[in-house]
């Protein structure tokens, strides 16, 4: 599982430039409070010697998947939340931790990262309520 500013990040596959190679389904981790990826560190090696390889080509594309053999199943199993979960689901997850470890600031008496945790928290609920007047606007309650 990785964190990125204390919420655990989403497995997901996406899209990566490598100078003018775009590398597509690249298993990656996406942070839901910042937006910061990384690449699944089970498959950062085969993704350097593939973008080098691609690059070196002057290929523009490429597809991952054609080329390394995964079982996303096994990179993505200690994630806490995936891209095919209900975006809500995720987000009520990430909520439910971050109230968890600000419990645990407090405990300890860790102002800076109480602080850290309660702007993670707005961000989360900004999101939340877009949502929310997604669906209502959808017609979905």
């Amino acid at each position: 599982m990785s964190f990125c500013c204390g919420a655990s990040m989403i497995g997901t596959n996406g899209t990566l430039k490598h100078f003018r190679t775009h590398i597509h389904n690249v298993p990656i981790l996406f942070c839901p409070v910042c937006h910061r990826v990384e690449i699944h560190y089970l498959i950062e090696n085969e993704y350097e010697i593939l973008a080098e390889y691609a690059h070196g080509d002057g290929a523009s594309e490429v597809d991952f998947i054609e080329y390394v053999e995964q079982e996303d199943n096994v990179l993505f199993e200690n994630c806490v939340n995936n891209e095919n979960e209900d975006p809500m689901d995720v987000v009520s997850s990430q909520i439910d931790m971050a109230l968890d470890l600000l419990c645990f600031a407090k405990q300890i008496s860790d102002e800076s990262w109480q602080g850290e945790l309660k702007k993670r928290l707005g961000v989360l609920n900004q999101r939340r309520n877009k949502l929310r007047q997604r669906k209502t606007s959808e017609g979905y309650c």
